[in-house]
């Protein structure tokens, strides 16, 4: 089973948090952090834009990564959401256990 990272932005905590739990709810994702207070600096419809966002990184897995993007496309606020997944190539093996473990759940 191959483990994922999903790195996510949202404009605020309170988008965070309800995308966060609908995932982990869904069994869509072992865990999520939600950091706050996020720099973003972006070129957006041809101008450079700055603004605060929230981070999101979710633990799931490779076969679950189609239904958590499309739930989380669905959710979001913004007209092109990131989503990106990274590979999980190495960690703590109790912990990637855990993370497996409740994927299959």
């Amino acid at each position: 089973m191959n483990l994922l990272l999903l790195y996510i932005t949202v404009q605020d905590a309170e988008e965070a948090r309800m995308i966060g739990r609908t995932l982990v709810e869904s069994r869509l994702a072992a865990c999520v952090n939600i950091v706050d207070n996020m720099q973003s600096i972006y070129h957006w419809e041809g101008e450079i834009c700055e603004g605060n966002e929230v981070i999101l990184i979710a633990k799931t897995t490779q076969d679950k990564f189609a239904a958590a993007k499309h739930l989380i496309i669905s959710l979001h606020s913004y007209d092109c959401p990131c989503v990106v997944s990274l590979p999980i190539a190495d960690g703590n093996p109790p912990f990637l256990d855990w993370i497996r473990k409740e994927m299959e759940e």
